[in-house]
């Protein structure tokens, strides 16, 4: 997957748990949390959601890597590189 699909696979995921944010604002380089209201359990379903469509394992210490788009999508883009949604 290349980056841009990477983006929009999460703002897919993004809008399933926050189905009332408009994220065609969405600065990729701010946190998540300053931009979209999402809780601790919110961000694990982002998680669980990757892990789900695509069977990326997301060890609890990288999690901190998942805090804006920027840094979601450097961390995910080169274990996707080879994916295709399940």
């Amino acid at each position: 997957m290349t980056a841009a699909e990477i983006r929009a696979a999460v703002i897919e995921i993004l809008k399933t748990i926050s189905p009332d944010s408009d994220f065609s604002e969405l600065d990729d380089e701010r946190p998540f949390r300053e931009q979209v209201e999402l809780d601790s359990m919110d961000f694990l379903d982002i998680v669980l959601q990757l892990r789900k469509l695509y069977r990326i394992h997301i060890p609890e210490e990288d999690y901190p890597a998942l805090q804006s788009m920027a840094s979601t999508v450097a961390y995910l883009e080169p274990k996707m590189r080879d994916l295709q949604k399940v």
